[in-house]
């Protein structure tokens, strides 16, 4: 039996597609994604004006790619769909492939789980709108579960397509175009870069991006596909991983480094002298990059940003709004402002999430590292740094984050308790405020000498969890703010 809802995740599936690890069954196999495959055909036939529906696939490095890409075009094609197999590929990509301004498909569709284990996988899905949304997701494996797979009448052909040389040229061509150098083919000529690519897809950032505009990339690591990540966990995110790319910046040398996820929809940079830039600090520089040129305008991120964040971007002319986590939530939030007339031109999670409206609000690793060098070779040619843009960023002196599991099998209704119980004890002490507005479980502002911060505390949006945050302006503050939250939750024996 087929527990189809247990393959969502959000916007995504995500399953276990091999055996190794203990305890996890696989439930991700090659008939259930041909089912899958089949469903989104269908989905896309009931939605598309365009006959025949042609869907282009790609895949990340795991291992169990390659099956389970045979496996997905084997069920488009029996569907009806006509498949163009774009090989390894960057989830970026796979949605450009449906806005290709020569030959775009109905949908796009990658095979990955991001950063996950090597044993897991899962698929991501495009039309020419964006990524598809939990409701659409739902509609899918409805339709996987529900409606016995016919073959059609014409089954769809497959054909090869070298998606990624078009995707890699328009990375390019971005970025001749906006650095205006005297060299315009070879812009970032005398710049050394480190690529951390993490053994997922982000390699060919190095040679068919980096090295085509005249960067040195000597130091650069882990840029073979490699299904195992043997060398550390690709995400951007991970402190292993972060502190591998930041000694190789050093030990080469280099101006920038950059490192990418599995699948190439997040980043995170390294300055010159080995430090991470990453989530705030990265939300910060992109967010200077965008206001300069689009002044007074919104930058929308996810609900765990920091205090130190909204003072810079509102010191720098913008307007900061926290919303929600989960990069769909960002960017629906950032497209939604757009449409009511609030001027946004930035969608962006702490994770690397970044989305960018010049980008059709697509979270885009590579993208968003392309916009940033952009602006270090301007400035590198005024004799400046990138990340000096960011020297005003006022960071925590300690941050946190704490989760606490809930065994109540009603984990959404026992959260909610958790939340309207904390909400009573914070509007009771004269040393906390709640802070509003505020989208996301229930954030407080501490003004006690020694805590001197900040904590949110917020229900996961998948999982039985409830998640607190905690930043502190103050030696030993997050400690201090902990222990009152524990205190706050004592009474609720169902958290661990």
């Amino acid at each position: 039996m087929i527990e189809w809802r247990k393959l969502q995740n959000g916007s995504d599936i995500r399953g276990v597609a091999l055996e190794g690890i203990a305890g996890e069954q696989v439930n991700l196999t090659a008939d259930v994604t041909a089912m899958i495959a089949a469903a989104f055909v269908r989905w896309l036939y009931e939605r598309a004006v365009d006959r025949p529906v042609t869907v282009a696939v790609g895949m990340d490095s795991r291992l169990s790619g390659p099956a389970l890409k045979a496996a997905f075009i084997e069920g488009a094609t029996r569907a009806g769909a006509d498949v163009r197999d774009c090989g390894l590929a960057s989830t970026p990509a796979m949605f450009m492939s449906t806005v290709d301004r020569e030959d775009p498909v109905t949908g796009g569709v990658m095979i990955t789980a991001s950063h996950l284990p090597f044993n897991r996988n899962g698929l991501k899905f495009f039309t020419r709108d964006g990524g598809l949304d939990k409701k659409d997701i739902t509609a899918i494996l409805d339709l996987a579960a529900n409606q016995p797979a016919t073959d059609a009448e014409r089954p769809g052909t497959v054909t090869s397509w070298n998606l990624m040389d078009r995707y890699c040229a328009s990375l390019v061509d971005y970025v001749r175009r906006n650095v205006r150098t005297a060299d315009a083919e070879r812009p970032l000529q005398g710049m050394r870069i480190v690529v951390d690519a993490g053994n997922g897809a982000g390699g060919f950032f190095a040679d068919r991006v980096l090295q085509v505009l005249g960067a040195d990339t000597t130091g650069s690591q882990f840029l073979d596909p490699d299904g195992l990540f043997p060398n550390h966990i690709p995400n951007p995110e991970n402190r292993d991983a972060m502190l591998s790319v930041c000694k190789a910046v050093k030990d080469s040398h280099a101006d920038l480094g950059i490192i990418f996820d599995t699948d190439v929809d997040r980043s995170a940079i390294v300055d010159g002298n080995g430090e991470p830039v990453n989530r705030n600090a990265l939300i910060a520089l992109i967010a200077a990059v965008v206001l300069c040129e689009h002044p007074g305008s919104t930058v929308v991120t996810d609900s765990v940003t920091s205090e130190g964040l909204t003072a810079f971007i509102e010191r720098i002319g913008g307007h900061h709004h926290r919303y929600m986590r989960g990069y769909k939530n960002v960017i629906n939030e950032a497209v939604r402002l757009n449409a009511q007339g609030t001027e946004s031109w930035l969608a962006i999670e702490t994770s690397g999430h970044a989305a960018l409206r010049e980008n059709y609000f697509l979270d885009d690793g590579a993208f968003l590292v392309a916009k940033l060098l952009t602006e270090a070779a301007r400035r590198k040619a005024q004799g400046k740094t990138l990340v000096s843009l960011i020297r005003d960023l006022r960071k925590p002196v300690e941050s946190r984050e704490v989760r606490f599991r809930i065994a109540d099998a009603d984990f959404r209704s026992y959260g909610l308790r958790v939340l309207e119980q904390v909400g009573k004890e914070v509007s009771a002490a004269a040393d906390m405020e709640i802070v509003t507005p505020n989208y996301e479980g229930i954030r407080v502002r501490c003004t006690a000498p020694g805590e001197q911060g900040w904590f949110l505390i917020r229900l996961s949006l998948h999982d039985p969890v409830m998640v607190l945050n905690i930043e502190s302006d103050v030696t030993g503050g997050t400690g201090q703010i902990e222990t009152r939250v524990r205190r706050m939750l004592s009474a609720f024996d169902g958290l661990a």
